[in-house]
């Protein structure tokens, strides 16, 4: 198992930012991840670092990547997925066996583990549509167990992994087969819808910025209360989707989280709602942090 120290996390995030983290391990097999969990008292998991913001000034403890954990298995409908495996790689490996119910995560930069935590979803599919079970590190007590998809209280973009109690090691899916090429015409739209108004990567973000709240679309509230206009000296809002924050270059993680509390204002001001944020933010935090996250998340976060 590669081990690093004093590594530097903005180069793994798809904000690019982050600053050192004390000690950094990358397991490859679902063993490796379960010794390491039994011998740490203290870590942070993370897959592909796609909804998160990352602290700038880094992290005093240890953090785990599960990138290296890609097997894979697919056998008749069903699809076996270890946590590291990225999302639109199974989602195009699912299409060549002409199984449907993935084409959903053919743009989502993150893994497997990091869908199922959050439920993610978009163009009408949801991870929750479709899994079986899940292979869990349980944190209590130190075993691995398998959970059901009705043990896992799954809500929009939300499970009973938030909680913190259980860590995602591997997850069965379930789909339906369909004709190939309807299969990947619906990727095909999946991805140009998404390109025509989100940024791309070559944009640094981390993917929508708050949730949607109750029957009702995050990005049109923030566009309406004027966010599309929101431009700092190294971060901005996405100038084809109010959802999106972009690193101009060279921002830090409070630039990031003074945007966001402008723009969770200015649709408070306006509709009198309360945006929940979705990405997450991870690090040691500065004092300055600290007070921005507890107005963006009603209490702080470590």
């Amino acid at each position: 198992m590669q081990i690093k120290e004093d590594f530097e996390i903005k180069n793994l995030t798809t904000y690019k930012i982050g600053g050192k983290v004390k000690k950094v391990y990358f397991p490859e097999t679902q063993e490796e991840l379960s010794e390491l969990l039994c011998e740490l008292d203290e870590y942070i998991i993370l897959g592909g670092c796609s909804n998160v913001l990352f602290s700038s000034n880094g992290y005093s403890g240890n953090l785990i990547f599960t990138t290296k954990m890609k097997n894979f298995e697919i056998r008749g409908n069903n699809v076996f997925a270890a946590c590291g495996v990225k999302a639109p790689l199974l989602a195009q490996k699912a299409a060549e066996q002409s199984l449907t119910g993935m084409e959903f995560l053919i743009g989502l930069p993150g893994t497997i583990g990091g869908a199922v935590y959050m439920n993610a979803g978009a163009h009408g599919q949801a991870v929750s549509d479709t899994l079986v079970s899940c292979t869990l590190f349980d944190k209590e007590t130190k075993e691995i167990v398998i959970k059901q998809k009705s043990d896992l209280e799954f809500g929009y973009r939300k499970s009973v992994l938030q909680k913190g109690r259980y860590i995602v090691l591997a997850a069965e899916f379930e789909l339906k087969q369909a004709r190939q090429e309807e299969i990947n015409d619906l990727m095909t739209q999946n991805l140009n819808f998404r390109k025509s108004i989100q940024p791309s990567l070559a944009y640094p973000n981390a993917g929508s910025v708050f949730k949607n709240p109750e029957n009702e679309s995050a990005g049109r509230l923030l566009e309406q209360a004027g966010a599309k206009e929101f431009d700092f000296a190294k971060v901005r809002v996405w100038d084809k989707h109010a959802n999106f924050i972009v690193n101009k270059g060279g921002a830090t993680s409070e630039d990031v989280l003074e945007l966001m509390v402008k723009m969770k204002n200015a649709v408070k001001d306006k509709f009198n709602i309360e945006l929940i944020p979705e990405q997450i933010f991870l690090g040691d935090m500065s004092e300055k942090e600290e007070e921005l996250c507890n107005i963006l998340y009603k209490k702080s976060q470590k």
